[in-house]
């Protein structure tokens, strides 16, 4: 059996996956039924756990880091200042985009790690070519 390629995730597919209402719950949860080594940014971790505790309330918040913990398959990779850096380029590389900080980061993970799949809802994280599986 050939292995299996990581891939990045992004806040909007673990919000898709815990949302039942999202749009996009079904693919995710299928993807995150059986996944393949996954790779995340602890900016995403904070940018789902905002987005739970303002959406819901702290309890919420913390069931999303205590989902995060259990994720087996799931690394968090470390960000350091010069991955900042990196990320500040893409800012401004396309500034005519919405990018968030947390956008820019994973968009430099793809590339730094060579990672050619991307779990996200956030078309920007397209930028660079690494397709997203809401494309597939």
């Amino acid at each position: 059996m050939a292995r299996r390629t990581s891939a990045y995730v992004d806040t909007g597919a673990l919000i898709a996956l815990l949302d039942r209402s999202d749009t996009y719950h079904p693919l995710f949860a299928g993807l995150f039924s059986d996944p393949p080594p996954l790779c995340t940014s602890p900016l995403v971790v904070a940018e789902g756990h905002g987005w739970f505790l303002r959406r819901f309330d702290a309890a919420r918040g913390l069931q999303f880091l205590a989902f995060l913990e259990d994720l087996s398959p799931l690394k968090v990779l470390p960000v350091g200042p010069s991955d900042l850096r990196e990320a500040a380029r893409y800012l401004r590389m396309f500034p005519d985009q919405p990018l968030t900080l947390a956008d820019a980061c994973g968009l430099w993970i793809l590339k730094r790690h060579r990672i050619r799949s991307c779990w996200s809802t956030d078309r920007h994280l397209s930028l660079t070519g690494v397709p997203l599986v809401i494309h597939g």
